[in-house]
């Protein structure tokens, strides 16, 4: 069985990445809303031979009051992004970031939807046992196509806000429930949508929890199955990483709202929910 076809699921652990070393591409993709660099805590050490993938440059397009803070970039330019940092299409992709894998969900979802092979590293940079590396692999570039966004799974702020459909909101409690929100201009969140906060998905060593635990966090929201769910958050970033624990668990795909509350809560014509 190869890599590829050995990657059913959307996280692998430690021992997984040993017994198939050497036969996957690691990428550094970690970022912060704060606004430090990703980059430059992957110059200070990263995994060996992981190279790094930023957020705002290949797996963002331009932002706006619009489209959201981290709209989908355009094919190409995420294609580009990819060859640029060694990747083939032909490639399985482990990402990993220090946050839990909440960031590295975007590029792996992203992977994922378009038919490649990613996973996230479940543990995040914290899992590996060993000397982190200072120096860049040296690698050639890509060979990567530019493929559409699939519109089967990704929905749009009408989708969002037309009550067909069970929304998730993926952000902390207290943004959800408009007690505050630092980051966009209105505080709350789109009416008759449930919170499944991301992080809690994680332990306290920002690995996944177990699967009933995983199962009883979106049972609690009532979700069973990813049928007809919406995920979004504050930009599309870390939705991903609840789109992928339920495939994870093996209940369906939902879509990704990307605009997410970064563009809804623009949006002022619609209506606001605090609770």
């Amino acid at each position: 069985m190869s890599t590829r076809d050995s990657i059913l699921h959307p996280f692998v652990d430690w021992t997984w990445c040993v017994d198939n070393w050497g036969r996957f591409v690691f990428v550094d993709t970690r970022w912060y809303l704060d606004g430090s660099s990703g980059k430059d805590a992957y110059d200070a050490g990263h995994i060996p031979d992981a190279v790094y993938v930023d957020m705002d440059e290949s797996l963002s397009g331009p932002g706006s009051k619009e489209a959201g803070r981290n709209p989908l970039p355009d094919a190409e330019v995420f294609a580009q992004g990819i060859r640029e940092a060694g990747i083939s299409d032909s490639d399985t992709v482990i990402a990993y970031d220090d946050a839990g894998g909440v960031i590295a969900a975007r590029l792996v979802w992203m992977l994922r939807s378009t038919g490649r092979s990613a996973a996230i590293l479940d543990g995040g940079i914290a899992s590996y046992p060993g000397e982190l590396a200072t120096e860049a692999p040296q690698r050639l570039e890509g060979d990567v196509s530019a493929q559409s966004w699939p519109s089967t799974l990704l929905a749009d702020i009408s989708d969002a806000s037309s009550g067909q459909y069970k929304v998730v909101d993926a952000r902390n409690r207290d943004r959800f429930e408009g007690h505050q929100d630092p980051i966009d201009p209105r505080p709350g969140h789109i009416p008759g949508a449930v919170n499944v906060p991301c992080r809690e998905n994680l332990d306290s060593s920002g690995r996944l929890l177990p699967e009933v635990q995983l199962r009883e966090n979106f049972a609690r929201a009532g979700i069973i199955s990813a049928e007809d769910i919406i995920a979004y958050c504050g930009s599309g970033v870390t939705a991903c990483h609840n789109l992928l624990v339920l495939e994870q668990l093996g209940v369906g795909k939902g879509r990704l709202f990307v605009g997410g509350w970064s563009q809804y809560g623009h949006a002022t014509d619609r209506p606001v929910e605090t609770t």
